[in-house]
């Protein structure tokens, strides 16, 4: 059972309003075409509301796709209560690989939901993060890819609800970089979420450690609000310029999506209606065709970022607008950026 936020909650999250979003439906376009989506959460907290593995598999069912996979992402979810700090984000994996393996069962549909697993844990443990990986790995049951510890800090975050305080060049300093040092051996990835102006901390880290797997979440975050509200044009042109900087790291994939978040400044939830995928692929053909020409299909891959973005438009139109951005492509460069590419990065196994 899916529930509202609570009253007064800060988020930097768009409020998802079934009602609206059901005044807008499309069937799906290329039906058969397989999906992994490799970017989603799965969360129960009174700030966010709840989106568990049901709602999900509504989402997917209701949107018509030929989702066969899905990745789950971090989020705060289901941390152990007790026991030392720096482990209880095992916990989520935990719930994670629970989800994955009700749906392995095939009692659940065809989808494997969570079939690959991205957790937290805190790299400013150095190399003491180390025990932490080990334990993610055993609970992650075969599925545990890697980690992602959020770099994301801009002073106008106020500006779309982001409240975590976090400290900048995060992953410069040096402590970091000794945990982050542990991932490789173990045969881990790395999900780096940054602002555009943080864009440098990812190249040089990229830089700094080539056999590390790094992909980058949402785009990398062009912001649109704040100081940089009516300034897109001019965040653009620094952010495309840093894309193609980052996408010469040949350890570096992007994300395709997260474009319904707030912090992007994008209004169409403020519509009578919710957007269109026609709508939607206008708007975000700058940023995908520069991520596409930048990294090419065999190094991005579409995401849903559901259930976040999901207070900006419906699961079924986001990826009707992902396949119309597709439009001319050939066969193998699209089942690169809908499956092949996310399948490879996270060892799917598909």
């Amino acid at each position: 059972m899916k529930t509202e936020p609570s009253a007064g909650a800060i988020s930097s999250h768009l409020t998802v309003r079934p009602e609206w979003l059901d005044r807008r439906r499309e069937a799906a376009l290329e039906p058969a075409l397989p999906i992994v989506d490799p970017h989603h959460h799965l969360i129960d907290r009174p700030e966010n509301g709840r989106y568990l593995l049901p709602d999900l598999l509504d989402d997917i069912d209701g949107g018509g796709h030929n989702i066969v996979a899905t990745v789950y992402l971090e989020w705060l979810s289901m941390y152990r209560a007790d026991g030392p700090v720096e482990m209880r984000p095992v916990g989520e994996v935990e719930f994670a690989n629970g989800a994955a393996a009700m749906c392995a069962s095939g009692s659940y549909g065809r989808t494997r939901a969570c079939a690959g697993i991205v957790g937290h844990a805190d790299l400013t443990l150095g190399n003491n993060v180390a025990k932490v990986l080990e334990a993610m790995i055993a609970a992650g049951g075969g599925r545990f890819r890697g980690i992602r510890h959020i770099a994301s800090m801009d002073a106008d975050q106020g500006q779309w609800g982001a409240t975590a305080a976090r400290p900048m060049g995060l992953l410069r300093d040096a402590r970091v970089r000794e945990g982050f040092a542990r991932l490789a051996p173990l045969g881990l990835s790395f999900d780096a979420w940054v602002y555009h102006p943080q864009l440098g901390d990812v190249i040089d880290l990229a830089r700094a450690f080539p056999e590390t797997p790094i992909v980058l979440n949402h785009v990398g975050g062009p912001i649109g609000l704040g100081r940089y509200k009516g300034k897109r044009d001019e965040v653009f042109a620094e952010w495309s310029a840093r894309i193609r900087e980052l996408a010469a790291c040949p350890n570096v994939h992007v994300k395709l999506g997260g474009l319904g978040m707030k912090m992007f400044g994008f209004d169409v939830h403020e519509g009578e209606l919710p957007p269109s995928s026609e709508q939607l692929a206008a708007l975000w053909k700058p940023y995908v065709e520069t991520c596409v020409g930048a990294f090419g299909p065999t190094r991005a891959m579409f995401e849903s970022n559901f259930p976040v973005d999901k207070g900006s438009y419906g699961y079924g139109v986001y990826w009707n607008a992902c396949k119309r951005l597709a439009q001319g492509m050939s066969p193998a460069e699209k089942a690169d950026l809908f499956h092949g590419t996310a399948s490879r990065f996270y060892r799917l196994g598909l």
